[in-house]
């Protein structure tokens, strides 16, 4: 397993370089220019020099060079001064966002938590629900729980979240006025009243996202339970004398986990990825957001910055499932 995880991890360079290469190359080839914003009334030489500030005045291969560079060495260097207390990369040259005119990392920091809280914790959420009820479902089909649980699956799965958070905001915000409509970042929590804000705000996006995660995740587990339960090894096991519980939560279910693992591991990016619809309907000022008015904006460092982020989430993830399988099915060996 570990000779398998180390020859992943240097493929994944490569890998990584290829896609960075093939992102910097679309964005540049999209119309736009930064300088596009800039008041008629400045000077076309300090629009140069803010050209030339901004890196614009370089050949494509040199500002190539330089972003991965910037990316992959300096960056993971004051990642490691902050975490650490030391100065290795103090004075270093990092990648500036042209909208924000400070640190793309620095922006991303400040944006993590809010996608943390509301779409990690409705990815948690999803998955809590969704796995016993697919296990439930798988075991008693078609019975009224199984019916129930398709049908709902099938609406969370179906409808939009747009659509979805917008029915919520109208009958639990303007219809009941439950909820607030609109989830304020800038609020913390110091007491009591204040943690209960924090909790309302938070249940509408949370649920609708939780909804959208539990009817794909359980229809997978539905799925993956029925092929197992049908298998030579469970009647085996069934007339050995070994216990119900024993053969479905043990034997079956472990089993079943494989293909879910897979679902479960690629979905994990999305939840650092934002979503990018939900967060526009409830304001959420997440790393979806921020990716959104880094396009609209034409800031090409950001945006590039984010995507080649969300890329190796997925390759690491990718890593996770596959080491996953092994812990799951002690038969699959990969040295």
């Amino acid at each position: 397993m570990l000779t398998f995880t180390i020859r992943r991890l240097l493929i994944a360079i490569p890998t990584l370089i290829i896609i960075s290469l093939a992102i910097f190359l679309l964005l540049e080839l999209a119309p736009g220019d930064p300088m596009a914003a800039v008041p008629l009334t400045v000077p076309p030489e300090v629009k140069a020099q803010m050209r030339e500030a901004l890196g614009l005045g370089q050949p494509i291969p040199v500002r190539f060079v330089k972003w991965l560079y910037q990316f992959y060495v300096v960056e993971p260097l004051y990642l490691f001064d902050a975490i650490f207390g030391t100065s290795v990369a103090e004075g270093m040259p990092r990648i500036i966002s042209w909208q924000w005119r400070s640190s793309v990392m620095e922006v991303v920091a400040q944006r993590i938590p809010q996608t943390l809280w509301v779409v990690g914790l409705s990815y948690v959420l999803g998955t809590l629900i969704a796995l016993p009820i697919g296990v439930i479902s798988a075991y008693r089909q078609y019975s009224i729980f199984d019916q129930i649980g398709t049908f709902v699956s099938m609406i969370g799965f179906s409808v939009p979240t747009f659509f979805t958070g917008v029915l919520l905001i109208v009958i639990f915000s303007v219809q009941l006025n439950w909820f607030p409509s609109i989830y304020d970042t800038t609020h913390r929590v110091t007491d009591w009243s204040s943690f209960v804000f924090q909790i309302k705000q938070m249940i509408m996006p949370v649920f609708v996202l939780a909804l959208y995660n539990a009817a794909q995740i359980s229809r997978f587990m539905r799925a993956s339970m029925l092929d197992n339960l049908n298998q030579d090894y469970v009647r085996t096991a069934r007339a050995k004398g070994l216990g119900e519980k024993t053969v479905v939560l043990v034997h079956v279910l472990r089993n079943s986990m494989i293909p879910v693992v897979t679902v479960i591991a690629l979905g994990i990016p999305t939840v650092f990825s934002g979503a990018i619809i939900t967060e526009q309907v409830f304001k959420v000022n997440g790393l979806g957001q921020l990716l959104i008015t880094a396009i609209q904006a034409n800031d090409l460092p950001t945006v590039q910055t984010l995507t080649v982020i969300f890329a190796i989430l997925i390759i690491l993830f990718n890593l996770i499932a596959d080491v996953l399988y092994g812990i799951l099915d002690p038969r699959i060996r990969y040295d």
